[in-house]
């Protein structure tokens, strides 16, 4: 069977001459398959009728139309569908009390759909978009499941649900006052004192909600839901803007919530995942079309299936090219010429101090940079970037840069198109930066949409590509995976690689992702200190070096995947974490 869905958003009938139904070969033959009810209105495609030959997403000048072709036993699996020619999402994730589910795969699938339905904002219609079920008709229609005895609870009053937005960045808009007073209101199990000592926020009680950094508000979503009493948490993306010794805390405190709650996190971390689900479902389809939730898999066998781009029991290829990473990282720049280099650096802003000890890059060299949040590391790159002047000490380079910031903000009254087109000037038409560049980050997919309408996604793979399009030798990100999701972060860390490797350029990528910089990076800069107070950077050191301090600053072993080298958290306490503890390897490559 065919699916089509319409983008409604992209779809402006008024500015085209209705080339989806004008190319359609059954209308062309008198079949009525893509009509417009409403003269001035959107299309309206008939999917009986259609015959999946693609030429109406091809004609369509705005790229609004997605048809695509599914297997027809999936149909008595779907869960919910939003309306006529609309994403429809196909069958439910199992949760349990005891255990840590979480759900894996890209964004546009269904994910956020699915936890709003598991927290009963949202009735699954299972399809019947004009005449929507009641609860008790969702409540026939899965019982004998365990999800059946779920919605039962929950509609009941019986179960309460907590569900954690991914859009904590919107916090300020709608809560006002100090952090303390946020919790305080919150606190309906009167655990606030247990729940600040556990999140680490003492020293943040009394600052302004408006004045919080992205960090900060993310452990006062996550402490919010804490402090609800309720049977089912629903996480969705935990870590963003933490660092790692963040991102870890709250994993450990999901896994001590697990114990006699239920939880159900979405996460884009594959490392923190790993570590902290018990079981996962991995999500495929067809992003802004079509997503389907599979059967639970084991941890490990999830992460690995994923990265292999195949799912083995469901026979499905969900990606065209696997997600490899080296047993061992080579460096290739030993030798090369330095490109820029630094002496003792020094910058004091207010009552921080930052100090970077003498380094340098080298010509074709990836950097990645480690570290927790407030140590200077976008300080540092800044001062590399030439937009901050050292207080002490002295840069030295006469290289072009290129720099993405850590928060993209793009005052913009245009398409993509318009903003590419002068950002880049006479590189924008670049056969390389199209298909080495645009292409993979799927950049081509935004080129008619308004740039303030894009999301934080594809915010971020926008300035990720001009960023890598400019005219320059020394490329500046700083974290460039934030707002995207497992696969695309893989994606760009192939890019990066890439253009630096055929291009001759190097780069410095600061992020928290350790799978992102085990894929990109050469050599490593570790930044170590006290967080808002002091910063001391070190480096670039090779990648074991580099691995071993930051990590063992973490508190945390990692070890390769026998199947796919990726690398992997140890259990605390366990006989690998222990012997690599003992010996100082925190990190095996």
């Amino acid at each position: 069977m065919h699916i089509a869905v319409l983008r409604r958003d992209r779809c402006h009938p008024k500015k085209c001459n209705h080339e989806c139904q004008y190319y359609c070969p059954p209308v062309r033959s008198g079949t009525p398959t893509i009509e417009f009810p409403d003269a001035e209105g959107q299309p309206l495609i008939t999917e009986k009728l259609c015959i999946g030959c693609g030429i109406c997403v091809r004609r369509c000048p705005f790229g609004a139309i997605t048809i695509v072709g599914i297997p027809d036993e999936l149909e008595k699996e779907k869960v919910h569908q939003f309306s006529e020619n609309s994403f429809r999402l196909y069958s439910l994730p199992v949760v349990q009390q005891g255990k840590v589910t979480a759900i894996l795969g890209q964004n546009g699938m269904g994910k956020s759909t699915t936890l709003s339905i598991l927290a009963g904002n949202t009735i699954p219609n299972f399809g019947n978009f004009r005449e929507p079920p009641s609860k008790d008709d969702v409540v026939k229609r899965l019982s004998g499941t365990v999800m059946g005895q779920y919605f039962r609870d929950l509609y009941s009053g019986r179960k309460k649900v907590v569900l954690k937005s991914q859009y904590v960045d919107l916090i300020p808009r709608v809560v006002k006052g100090r952090i303390r007073d946020a919790l305080s209101n919150a606190d309906q199990s009167g655990r606030m004192d247990e729940v600040v000592s556990l999140m680490s926020m003492e020293g943040v009680l009394d600052k302004d909600i408006d004045k919080c950094s992205g960090g900060e508000l993310q452990k006062l979503a996550i402490s919010v839901a804490l402090l609800k009493d309720a049977d089912v948490y629903l996480m969705d993306e935990m870590s963003s803007y933490l660092d790692i010794t963040e991102r870890l805390r709250v994993a450990r405190v999901v896994q001590e919530l697990a114990r006699d709650r239920t939880v159900l996190v979405v996460e884009h971390d594959l490392a923190i995942m790993d570590w902290m689900a018990d079981a996962v479902h991995i999500v495929y389809g067809k992003p802004g079309a079509y997503g389907v939730i599979t059967e639970q898999k084991s941890t490990n066998k999830a992460v690995n299936e994923f990265l292999s781009g195949y799912l083995r029991e469901e026979n499905v290829r969900i990606r065209e090219s696997s997600i490899d990473f080296q047993e061992r990282t080579l460096r290739r720049d030993v030798n090369a010429p330095v490109l820029v280099s630094w002496e003792n650096v020094s910058k004091t802003l207010g009552d921080f101090t930052l100090r970077a000890r003498s380094g340098s890059i080298r010509l074709t060299q990836v950097v990645g940079v480690l570290g927790r949040n407030g140590l200077g590391k976008t300080s540092f790159v800044k001062i590399l970037a030439g937009i901050m002047q050292p207080d002490t000490g002295a840069v030295s380079s006469t290289v072009r840069v290129a720099y993405k910031p850590q928060y993209i903000s793009v005052d913009y009254a245009g398409t993509v198109a318009d903003l590419i087109g002068e950002a880049l000037k006479e590189r924008s038409a670049d056969t390389f930066v199209n298909n080495e560049i645009m292409h993979p980050l799927q950049i081509n997919e935004l080129m008619d949409l308004e740039v303030e309408d894009l999301s934080g996604g594809e915010l971020q793979r926008l300035s990720i590509a001009i960023t890598l399009a400019r005219d320059a030798d020394l490329f500046l990100l700083d974290e460039p995976s934030a707002h995207l999701d497992s696969a695309m972060r893989m994606e760009a860390a192939k890019v990066i690689r890439r253009v630096m490797e055929n291009n001759r350029k190097s780069a410095l990528v600061v992020d928290h992702d350790v799978y992102f910089i085990d894929l990109i990076s050469d050599s490593l800069m570790v930044f170590r200190g006290e967080g808002g107070r002091h910063g001391e950077a070190f480096g670039p050191m090779d990648m074991r070096s580099g691995m071993n301090m930051f990590l063992s600053d973490a508190g945390v072993t990692f070890r390769r995947d026998q199947q796919t080298k990726r690398p992997r958290i140890n259990k605390p306490g366990s006989s690998l974490d222990r012997s690599q503890r003992e010996s100082g390897e925190y990190y095996f490559s």
